[in-house]
């Protein structure tokens, strides 16, 4: 279908994807103009699955909020003691801590007290902090704000040092034992998930409704050794865009920016069907001489949708039919046209594969230009684990592109990585500031 002809990538196209990514990484460590921010976490090592104690992890990534504690056992092995999840806005219960009226205190404050809930009377507490939010890292355990996004506009916290103002609540509520070691985002706590439990995961990736990686950089510009670089890769815009994927930018919120994330990523995908479903009808490519009125409703149509579209085996697309009528309040279709929306579907998921392996590939000749080494991409979000046959492709265009080096690239499903991802991030920066284990504090 030649409308739908510009999501269809050559593997020549996706190597020329991955050669400009490439170039944008090495622009970006050397502080030239880029699109991919190359943000130090310094953090300088992955773990060696070997660490052992009792930490706790706050995962704050969006208006829901995680604390959980996680003993890690050594021998490649970890447990998660206590978990709590909680909503930072609750109607029921009179609060709503994600408005410009309320103070950033009284949300950081509210922070502490659920953590309060899950801690053990009398234990110390090394503290992993997954902060994914736009920001500024000058330091390990220092990450100033830059912006809030995510539905949350809560007052003074941009521009501050979110890892002060949790310590400023714990101090209120006077939780001494409660130590904050490390801030992180939830990219890099995907990856030392991983990594505490295989040796060859280096790089870690986010593929839901937003989109980024990071990776262990060899070389960091700071230190001149290794270091987890975050890149904010959905950032990157070097894509050969369509003319749908134009008219989705000029309708978003910040146009010209997050074009990878636009055009890969669960937030997006199914504005992105919707706009070219919208054309076919103009067009009287589809549902002539009526249409719906949800495809010209932005935002309408989810990944959810295309989902069950992808799903449909039936052959006669029963499944997607009865989808029309319920959702889109389409009594009647042709089958024509459940397998034209079935192949927009597929072009919009295929092209999100596509883009997504591009960049990995970038990474991967980028760390290990020789080839020589096993790596395993780390990866959580709802599209790699939920999206029918999202994972199989990227692992199968991987394994193509790598062709003449098998076993040299895995993807791996890393669920929830960034909470316990921040406990493992806390027991690494005890080891490298050689403080005192909470294991030793907890013997004497």
């Amino acid at each position: 279908m030649q409308a739908l002809a510009g999501f269809m990538l050559s593997e020549t196209q996706i190597l020329e994807i991955a050669g400009r990514f490439q170039k944008a990484m090495t622009d970006g460590l050397a502080g030239k103009s880029s699109t991919l921010k190359m943000l130090p976490s310094f953090l300088t090592k992955l773990p060696t699955g070997q660490e052992k104690g009792v930490y706790l992890a706050v995962d704050f990534g969006g208006t829901n909020v995680r604390v959980l504690t996680v003993e890690l056992q050594g021998n490649r092995a970890y447990r998660t003691l206590q978990r709590r999840s909680f909503p930072l806005r609750d109607r029921e219960k009179g609060y709503d801590f994600t408005t410009p009226e309320t103070a950033g205190s009284d949300l950081f404050q509210f922070i502490a007290g659920q953590m309060e809930t899950i801690l053990v009377p009398g234990q110390t507490y090394p503290l992993g902090f997954t902060f994914s939010f736009p920001s500024r890292q000058t330091g390990v355990n220092r990450a100033a704000l830059i912006k809030w996004t995510k539905e949350i506009q809560t007052s003074g916290v941009e521009g501050r040092d979110v890892a002060e103002l949790l310590q400023k609540a714990l101090a209120v509520r006077n939780l001494t034992r409660v130590m904050p070691r490390v801030v992180i985002n939830d990219t890099v706590g995907t990856l030392l998930t991983a990594a505490y439990g295989d040796r060859h995961a280096d790089i870690g990736s986010i593929c839901g409704t937003g989109h980024n990686t990071c990776y262990l950089e060899p070389s960091s510009p700071i230190t001149g050794q290794t270091m987890i670089i975050n890149m904010e890769s959905g950032n990157f815009n070097e894509l050969p865009a369509t003319a749908y994927d134009l008219e989705l930018d000029r309708q978003s919120q910040l146009p010209g920016e997050q074009c990878l994330e636009k055009m890969a990523g669960g937030q997006y995908i199914g504005e992105l069907t919707r706009i070219i479903i919208q054309d076919f009808i103009n067009k009287k490519l589809l549902f002539a001489p009526g249409r719906s009125e949800i495809f010209f409703i932005p935002y309408q149509i989810k990944a959810e949708d295309l989902a069950r579209l992808l799903d449909d085996k039936s052959p006669d697309l029963a499944d997607v039919s009865h989808w029309l009528k319920t959702t889109c309040q389409i009594p009647s279709s042709r089958l024509e046209e459940r397998i034209t929306l079935r192949n927009i579907a597929t072009a919009v998921i295929t092209r999100s594969i596509q883009l997504i392996a591009a960049t990995y590939t970038g990474v991967l000749k980028h760390i290990d230009p020789g080839l020589k080494h096993r790596h395993t991409i780390a990866i959580d979000g709802s599209l790699y684990e939920l999206m029918p046959g999202y994972a199989d492709k990227l692992n199968s265009i991987l394994k193509n592109i790598f062709k003449d080096k098998p076993g040299f690239v895995t993807t791996k499903l890393t669920k929830d990585g960034s909470g316990v991802g921040a406990a493992i991030a806390a027991a690494i920066v005890e080891e490298q500031t050689g403080r005192t284990s909470n294991i030793a504090i907890l013997k004497s």
